[in-house]
């Protein structure tokens, strides 16, 4: 089974159009090894897919023949994402709660007296 569809059939991706363009842009790769959407997949590989900003880890454990219902994608595929992928998307949130909201206008004073402030909190840390 190709890649691109069998990653359609798992649920990874909602459309196979979307799995075919993360192939291309590099996204999907099996054993460490970027692949084209053609390639095929076959049972016990390793499949690393780079997927909002957290590097997904799956094994293959079987084909399916079609697309599955969510409660039985488990029987294909096996999740071993670390949970260190999980936590840096929570220190992303914290990263860009620093930056101001679009269309707030130029910081006042006091903002940047805040900034400021906390530029030098962190650089007194190093």
């Amino acid at each position: 089974m190709r890649i691109d569809k069998f990653l359609w059939c798992i649920r990874v991706f909602k459309t196979r159009s979307i799995a075919t363009t993360a192939c291309k842009k590099g996204q999907i790769k099996i054993e460490d090894k970027s692949v084209k959407p053609s390639k095929e997949v076959f049972g016990d590989e390793l499949i690393t897919i780079r997927k909002d900003q957290i590097n997904y880890k799956l094994k293959v454990l079987d084909l399916p023949s079609s697309r599955v219902g969510a409660k039985l994608v488990d029987l294909y595929r096996k999740d071993i994402t670390p949970k260190e992928e999980f936590e840096k998307t929570e220190l992303l949130k914290f990263a860009k709660d620093y930056y101001r909201k679009k269309g707030s206008g130029r910081p006042t004073k006091k903002d940047r007296r805040d900034i400021e402030g906390y530029q030098e909190d962190t650089t007194e840390n190093i």
